[in-house]
């Protein structure tokens, strides 16, 4: 009986290693409305949100409103394929709004005299993981926006807060799962080999 025991036990755990951990970290390049790209977002899931960690370039001097919007699509040259704010509540918009904030609404940011950000904001109550209708990744992902004016956190739906200048696409990445393959030819043929 024992050993009946440690047989499953061993299958059980090894079938957890097998099993594809939940996402926590999601890599976002940004673009300008004509393409180039100007930045990073690098996304973390944090027991009070999801962490974004900002890198950007080529902005105006000054402040600028940074939004999550509901569908992973970034067009140019004016990303309107991105969708509304994401607002899985069906809040309000506005950070000082008393019936908001939708879940996508975030602190402004602000560029250096260089044009430069290189902000951490948080996302709160947000999550990377999938299953919930907090979660970025889900429904095929969600995008950041960075906005020409800063928000004005009360006016509706979008905080008077200009056009929307930088956009990235917040989705699971395809070519993570890709990197574990092999991307020299020799390796791919060492492994008919076997």
């Amino acid at each position: 009986m024992r050993f009946f025991i440690v047989i499953i036990s061993i299958f059980l755990l090894s079938s957890c290693h097998l099993m594809a951990k939940p996402k926590t970290a999601i890599k976002v390049d940004m673009y300008n409305t004509t393409g180039d790209m100007v930045g990073t977002a690098n996304l973390t899931e944090d027991p009070k949100g999801v962490k974004i960690k900002l890198k950007l370039e080529g902005l105006t001097p000054g402040f600028h409103g940074l939004h999550i919007h509901e569908v992973a699509k970034c067009e140019q040259p004016d990303f309107k394929s991105a969708g509304n704010h994401f607002n899985p509540e069906n809040k309000k918009h506005g950070l000082l709004h008393p019936k908001g904030a939708h879940l996508g609404d975030l602190k402004n940011i602000e560029a250096d005299h260089n044009g430069a950000v290189d902000v951490d904001v948080l996302a709160p109550d947000a999550t990377l993981l999938k299953g919930s209708n907090k979660s970025l990744t889900d429904q095929g992902g969600t995008s950041l926006i960075v906005t020409s004016e800063p928000d004005d956190g009360m006016s509706q739906i979008s905080g008077n807060s200009g056009d929307r200048i930088i956009c990235g696409e917040i989705k699971e990445n395809k070519n993570e799962i890709d990197q574990e393959k092999p991307t020299d030819p020799t390796d791919k043929k060492d492994e008919k080999k076997k």
